[in-house]
């Protein structure tokens, strides 16, 4: 398993900031998000985006996605052109996957999970003309996908080579999915792991927002990639944070801290 850092830790930072903040820190992967991917395409072109990753000794290994592609929604047309473009760019940054996540709420039936079924088919077929897997991202407050079971189910059922599950630990412990949930998980099937802590505090104050760096919270870090590497996975750790503490920060501080604390669970 690599270290990898998702750029939405630093989002005031943009592109090339994050990027030579993190390799300075010694981080050697990376996880680029559209808003920060499409700003610098604007000025600089995506063969200067794929080189600057490439000057830097760093590699892309995910394209943090957008969501509203698997729910039956009125914008889910918006939300396939948003992917093709999406996929296109990471494709054009050599980049063979990208994550969508569920945050639907709301009230939802029996039929519109059969609707996603359909929806997953069809985000697949797209995905494949790119050259891109697209990875479900359950996440805790969706009233949707929101559990790792859901997840695994509707990933299985839809059946298509192009679409997998992930797994965010923070979603994952923070939410309604229970430790004995990983068992469900089948030899290779994880495509891809954000990778956070949870902070010591009662769990209802905890929102999308509230993830800490791994090592500095109380999810049982240690525990959970046993289970990762039993059902061997062997892909990135890709921490994604949402404090604003973090978010404004100096790259290379955020990403030195991150070195720091998380480095010591990596698998040997």
């Amino acid at each position: 398993m690599n270290l990898s850092i998702h750029q939405t830790t630093t989002l005031a930072a943009g592109y090339r900031k994050s990027l030579e903040g993190y390799s300075r820190a010694g981080i050697r992967y990376v996880e680029v998000i559209a808003p920060h991917v499409d700003a610098f395409v604007k000025t600089d072109g995506l063969p200067a985006a794929k080189r600057l990753i490439s000057d830097l000794g760093m590699t892309a290994v995910s394209h943090g996605g957008r969501p509203g592609l698997w729910e039956p929604s009125p914008d889910h047309a918006k939300a396939l052109e948003n992917l093709k473009h999406d996929a296109e760019m990471a494709s054009g940054l050599g980049i063979d996957r990208l994550m969508a996540p569920c945050i639907a709420t709301g009230k939802f039936t029996a039929d519109d999970y059969k609707a996603t079924v359909a929806n997953m088919r069809e985000v697949g077929d797209i995905a494949r003309q790119f050259g891109i897997t697209v990875m479900l991202e359950f996440t805790r407050a969706s009233t949707f996908i929101g559990t790792l079971p859901t997840a695994l189910r509707l990933v299985r059922e839809a059946g298509h080579p192009n679409v997998r599950p992930m797994l965010d630990f923070y979603h994952f412990w923070s939410g309604l999915s229970k430790f004995e949930d990983l068992d469900l998980i089948r030899p290779g099937e994880l495509h891809h792991v954000h990778f956070q802590d949870v902070p010591d505090m009662p769990r209802e104050l905890l929102d999308s927002t509230t993830r800490e760096i791994p090592g500095l919270g109380i999810a049982p870090i240690p525990r959970i990639i046993e289970k990762l590497v039993e059902k061997d996975y062997h892909g990135p750790l890709s921490v994604e944070l949402f404090y604003p503490k973090y978010q404004n920060a100096d790259p290379y501080e955020v990403a030195k801290a991150i070195v720091q604390n998380a480095t010591k669970f990596l698998p040997a």
